[in-house]
C-alpha cells in the first residue's frame, strides 16, 4: 500500500522542522526597527491559525514606540509601587528600549467554553506570528506581565476592556543573542493511551 501524496515537498518539510526547532524567545535585540511590511505580513499568516468555529477571535495592536514609551512608563509605576524606584527605573530603561511592540487581544465572550477555544486560537495565532518573524530574523518576547490586565493599558490601546482582554504584549526586533534551550525528551512527555 502506497503512502498518501504530500503536496509539501521534502526542502519545505524540512525548513519547517528547523524553524520549530530553532525559534526562541529573544531578550536582547539590537537597535534596528524590522519594516512594517514584515510585520504586516506576519499578522497575515498569525490568522491563519485553527480557531474552533471560525470565530477569528484576535485583534492585534501593532504599537508605535511613543505609545510603547506609554506602555514602559505604566509598567514602571505597577514595579514602583511593588519593587521600590531602583527596580522600577531599570524596567523602564529596558522597556523603552525595545525596538518593536504588539499586543494581540482576544474577544470576551460570555460562554466559559467557548473563550478557552478562542484563547487557544489565539496563542496558536501568536505562534503562527513568531515562527514567521523569526523565519524572517526577527525574534519575539511574549510578556503576560500585570502591565497587560491593568484598565489604563487598554485606555493606552484604545481598546476596549469589555469586549476583549489581552493574552500578551510582544517585544519583536533583531536578536543581539539568541538563547541555547533544551527540552524534555519526547519519553517524559508522550503518554500512550490503550484500552484497559
Amino acid at each position: 500500500m502506497s503512502e498518501p501524496s504530500n503536496p509539501i515537498g521534502q526542502s519545505v518539510r524540512d525548513a519547517a522542522t528547523a524553524l520549530l526547532k530553532s525559534r526562541r524567545t529573544i531578550h536582547e535585540f539590537d537597535e534596528r526597527v524590522p519594516p512594517s511590511a514584515l510585520i504586516h505580513a506576519a499578522v497575515d499568516h498569525a490568522r491563519w491559525a485553527p480557531n474552533h468555529y471560525r470565530t477569528e477571535p484576535w485583534r492585534f495592536y501593532l504599537i508605535e514606540h511613543t505609545v510603547g514609551l506609554k506602555i514602559a512608563a505604566l509598567n514602571a509605576e505597577l514595579v514602583r509601587a511593588k519593587s521600590g524606584e531602583v527596580v522600577a527605573e531599570s524596567k523602564l530603561r529596558r522597556w523603552s528600549a525595545m525596538p518593536g511592540w504588539l499586543t494581540i487581544t482576544c474577544a470576551l465572550n460570555p460562554d466559559s467554553a467557548r473563550e478557552r477555544e478562542d484563547y487557544a486560537a489565539c496563542c496558536c495565532a501568536a505562534q503562527n506570528l513568531m515562527l514567521y518573524l523569526w523565519a524572517h530574523g526577527v525574534g519575539m518576547k511574549w510578556g503576560t506581565g500585570k502591565v497587560i490586565r491593568d484598565p489604563r493599558f487598554f485606555e493606552i490601546l484604545g481598546a476596549d476592556p469589555l469586549r476583549e482582554f489581552a493574552i500578551g504584549l510582544f517585544w519583536y526586533g533583531y536578536p543581539s543573542e539568541v538563547p541555547v534551550q533544551t527540552r524534555r525528551p519526547v519519553s517524559e512527555v508522550l503518554c500512550t493511551v490503550a484500552e484497559h
